[in-house]
């Protein structure tokens, strides 16, 4: 194989570097394409387009392969906790016994946030969403922490770093707590993680704390199944917000606030509106499942497919034994989780689905559970920001340790030509 592609156009031929991956991917290298030729490339979405070398995550989407610096997806989420992931991608390896065990305190000494946030998540109204809501209070953490990170320094990086991870689970309780019209509390440093998160999100004022282990485990998994997920929309506005030198906790609300779209964070929220909407309309599922069939119909069956993996989205696998988990111990009776069901198996057995690997993904089983846990469709996408929180943090970290240049993507001009200005009494 040749290490150089060749670019023919109008009798000139320009040669570029093939870089290769260490998963044998390849990629044309055209940082000089310009320069040489005075053209560049046109690609919408960037689906064909690397904006960065990155150690942290491997996606193959034909093959259903997922993995956070090289450790399978299967493996982490089985063996590991919520923690021992998000140290495994911000750091690049699996903390040992003491490293972890320091992590978690140092989080634990950081987890107060300034009692002044409070006055300013009451100024936001019941109605406000919970994602404009957390994108918000994250950006305001840089007032309250005004000192910008000293990247050439391992100590300030690693205590910013803890201090975010501290804070934002308060936040997002906070959120919720705020939806509900319950009085915002801190948590409780004698808890674990994920457990002291879900005490904060559930604890009720005047009741005793009833830990329920097969919530906090589907939650922990969740939160592992979301932690990364390569170079998708939050991520790479997180990665180019990031390359300004914004700051941690600006790059953050920014990417937050991609994640707050539909097509992105906001598929699982879609995933329990689409089945409202059925419930609403009686409930047949095989008429649903006939109008996803029918191109010339505008329904579009929530949560089925993915548009990376064209196989199957190995995260779905594993959530599946979580939600049936969940709903079988709390013996939930609801309606639309009786439809969530119904269109599975449907989907699972129907040939057209089969055919086209439509499965049910990540996203179709996380509402599922988020929903029978109690938590509000709308903090559905909050949930999914806590998850890739560390995803998130171990990117802007490799993009800055890089001394990767701002992103500044180019177009192609399709408006008018150049025109004489025309004085406001002559138009």
């Amino acid at each position: 194989m040749s290490d150089k592609a060749t670019l023919q156009y109008a009798g000139n031929s320009y040669e570029f570097p093939v870089t290769k991956g260490s998963e044998n991917e390849l990629a044309i290298d055209i940082k000089t394409l310009r320069s040489a030729s005075g053209m560049v490339t046109i690609d919408p979405g960037y689906k064909n387009t690397g904006s960065c070398e990155s150690a942290i995550t491997f996606l193959d989407g034909e093959k259903g392969i997922l993995r956070y610096r090289g450790y399978s997806i299967e493996d982490l989420a089985e063996k590991a906790d919520f923690l021992e992931v998000a140290y495994l991608l911000i750091f690049g390896e699996l903390p040992n016994k003491e490293q972890l065990e320091k992590f978690h305190h140092d989080i634990k000494e950081e987890a107060d946030v300034d009692e002044e946030m409070k006055k300013i998540l009451e100024a936001f109204p019941k109605a406000a969403h919970p994602m404009g809501v957390l994108s918000s209070m994250t950006s305001a953490l840089v007032a309250f922490n005004p000192v910008s990170v000293d990247v050439s320094s391992e100590q300030a990086m690693y205590h910013s770093i803890v201090r975010i991870l501290a804070k934002f689970p308060v936040l997002v309780a906070w959120t919720q707590r705020k939806k509900k019209g319950l009085p915002l509390n801190y948590g409780d440093d004698t808890l674990g993680y994920v457990e002291n998160f879900h005490k904060m999100m559930f604890k009720r004022p005047n009741k005793e704390y009833v830990k329920d282990q097969i919530a906090i485990d589907a939650i922990d998994k969740l939160l592992i199944l979301h932690a990364d997920h390569e170079q998708n929309c939050s991520t790479s506005t997180v990665r180019i917000v990031g390359s300004s030198h914004a700051g941690l906790f600006a790059s953050l609300s920014a990417g937050i606030s991609a994640l707050w779209g539909p097509l992105h964070g906001g598929a699982n929220q879609a995933v329990l509106e689409m089945l409202q909407a059925i419930e609403a309309d009686g409930g047949d599922t095989k008429k649903y499942m006939a109008k996803a069939k029918d191109k010339n119909d505008p329904f579009r069956l929530m949560g089925f497919g993915h548009r990376v993996y064209k196989n199957f989205d190995p995260r779905a696998r594993i959530i599946k034994k979580a939600a049936d988990e969940v709903l079988g111990n709390l013996g939930i009776e609801d309606p639309i989780l009786d439809i969530a069901k119904g269109l599975e198996k449907e989907a699972l057995e129907d040939e057209y689905f089969v055919q086209r690997k439509l499965y049910p993904n990540v996203d179709f089983y996380s509402g599922i559970i988020y929903r029978a846990l109690g938590i509000p469709t709308e903090m559905f996408t909050v949930m999914f920001a806590l998850g890739r929180l560390p995803g998130w943090i171990a990117q802007w970290r490799e993009m800055r340790l890089r001394g990767e240049p701002i992103g500044r993507p180019r177009q192609i001009y399709i408006g008018e030509n150049h025109r004489p200005f025309v004085e406001v009494s002559k138009r």
